[in-house]
């Protein structure tokens, strides 16, 4: 079974279960609101058209949430004058879960259960960004697996607690080679230099010292 009513200056077909968003409307979230506005039921026992509305019809239904709505970008220019402005709206809107129709000597219910879950907490639970959830009374908690250690721990703990007599003896350090050292390389090196004489260099003849050997 089905229904078209009217409310907001708009039209809405709808059925017992179907979750719709309408113009705001009064009320706090789980309050029942009623349409009478119905303008055309459809069911087993065919269709009936209001003129303009049902004689007897009504939509029951139940109020989730009021909420805003997507953002609506407002934009104006006048060309050549350097005239821009950006504005933007959200209109308030309230979401219905639809409950029942009664009507043409036909009514139909819903028998689920109205969640009154926002649209804020169903994407957060949709991201992982949801509170979790306390567990129930009487549940115990799954018990936490031990995070696996590292083989340098276990082998720490082992040592500790074998006897005294199993411990094997602590490993010296291997002895590091002696690199040579420039420094004393190069004092040798420089007390040899110093060591070795000097050869004089030969001298010339002077030809003014000795006037009879130009004679000569």
């Amino acid at each position: 079974m089905y229904a078209v009513i009217k409310t907001g200056g708009k039209q809405y077909r709808v059925q017992p279960g179907d979750v719709i968003v309408v113009e705001k409307l009064d009320g706090e979230p789980g309050a029942d609101v009623s349409f009478g506005e119905v303008l055309m039921l459809g069911g087993d026992k065919g269709v009936s058209v209001g003129a303009p509305v049902v004689d007897g019809a009504s939509v029951a239904a139940t109020l989730i949430e009021t909420r805003k709505g997507e953002k609506v970008k407002i934009f104006k220019k006048i060309r050549r004058q350097g005239y821009r402005r950006t504005k933007g709206h959200r209109q308030m809107e309230s979401v219905l879960r639809i409950t029942g129709i009664e009507g043409a000597d036909e009514s139909a219910k819903w028998d689920g259960e109205v969640s009154l879950m926002t649209k804020a907490e169903m994407n957060a639970r949709a991201r992982g960004l949801a509170p979790r959830v306390e567990e129930a009374a009487g549940t115990k908690a799954a018990p936490k697996k031990a995070a696996p250690k590292k083989a340098e721990a276990k082998a720490e703990v082992k040592a500790q607690e074998a006897p005294a007599s199993e411990k094997p003896a602590a490993e010296k350090p291997a002895a590091k080679k002696a690199a040579p050292k420039k420094a004393e390389a190069k004092a040798e090196a420089a007390t040899e230099k110093k060591a070795a004489p000097k050869k004089a260099a030969p001298k010339k003849a002077d030809p003014k010292a000795d006037p009879k050997a130009d004679k000569e």
